[in-house]
């Protein structure tokens, strides 16, 4: 184990409670069946794995997947086992972005490629994805493997995409929303449709609230690229303004470049071209008085609203009342 990796603060930050209550037990069984399956039999191996609990943050897909059962009228084994499932998928993308970013930090704590290099993280995110796959089989039921394996590839597809398209400064905000759905909304809309088809919903209950699931996670990854723009670092717990190194577009940057005035957009393309390392603070005005921040809030808030009217295919309860708060917190969040 690197040496730099010893002081790693010891707190790890989790969400609201109101978001868990009616699930919480549920949760800690997801959390035991990912502990259980991580365990490696290499002494070497298990400080890496076990170094990515710190990445550990809100567990919004397992907890969607869960508040989503309970929400269509049970909670099964075969929900924790997909719970977990999820989460080592979504950690895998967070280690290889991590990677692919060259990030040092995430959720106040060091990066694995920080503390032990590109070769072994990117290693230990396919672990984490072999491991998903593994778990999942273990249910004999061919559903939830389809749908995963489905997911999983969406989610590569999207990732790929995106690297793919790294410095097109003439990326349509139909692009943009193609690359986000597959990368960030594609795992989100899954999560919620294994949870209500697994807990018996009707065919039109799974497809409405895969739906929800999908805008809810196209209205994350777009407040989530407004915090890489404008948010602290410190408050968010990891390392920002990764995109305009990367020259990834994002939906305030599309915005202004495509719908903005010539000589602003313009100036935007200089300034995305520009060699040196300030381009936050530099863009930012200029992503103001080109509607770039207002106008992808108004889109996320947007989605959410649509995330929102998917849920009244649920009777009133209190975890329709908690998907319903999701919506909102996704979106008008710091981090």
């Amino acid at each position: 184990m690197n040496q730099t990796m010893q002081a790693v603060p010891q707190t790890i930050a989790s969400p609201p409670p109101d978001w868990y209550a009616p699930v919480a037990s549920d949760l800690e069984e997801v959390e035991r069946i990912l502990s259980q399956t991580l365990k490696s039999r290499y002494a070497q191996v298990q400080p890496v794995v076990d170094h990515v609990r710190h990445y550990r943050g809100k567990r919004l897909r397992p907890v969607l997947l869960l508040l989503t059962a309970r929400a269509c009228g049970k909670v099964t084994p075969a929900h924790h086992v997909l719970g977990a499932v999820v989460e080592m998928i979504h950690t895998a993308t967070l280690v290889h972005d991590d990677v692919l970013d060259s990030a040092s930090v995430r959720r106040h704590v060091p990066t694995v490629n920080a503390g032990w290099g590109v070769h072994n993280s990117i290693l230990l995110g396919d672990y984490l994805f072999t491991h998903a796959f593994h778990l999942a089989s273990t249910l004999d039921d061919v559903r939830a493997c389809r749908l995963i394996g489905k997911a999983t590839n969406r989610v590569c597809e999207g990732e790929l995409c995106q690297g793919l398209e790294r410095g097109n400064l003439d990326l349509t905000e139909a692009a943009y929303f193609d690359v986000i759905d597959g990368k960030t909304a594609e795992l989100l809309a899954c999560a919620c449709q294994l949870g209500a088809l697994f807990s018996g919903a009707s065919a039109e209950v799974v497809q409405a609230l895969t739906r929800f699931g999908r805008n809810v996670g196209l209205a994350f990854q777009i407040a989530d690229d407004l915090l890489d723009l404008i948010g602290d670092e410190q408050t968010t717990g990891k390392s920002l303004g990764t995109d305009l190194e990367q020259q990834k577009m994002t939906l305030p940057l599309i915005r202004v470049l495509q719908q903005g005035p010539k000589g602003l957009a313009e100036r935007v393309r200089q300034v995305l071209l520009a060699p040196d390392n300030h381009k936050r603070e530099a863009l930012r005005p200029y992503l103001v008085e080109g509607d770039g921040i207002d106008y992808a809030r108004r889109k996320a808030e947007e989605l959410a609203g649509r995330a929102r009217k998917e849920l009244a295919c649920l009777p009133p309860s209190a975890c329709r009342a908690i998907l319903e708060a999701v919506t909102e917190r996704v979106v008008h969040r710091s981090h």
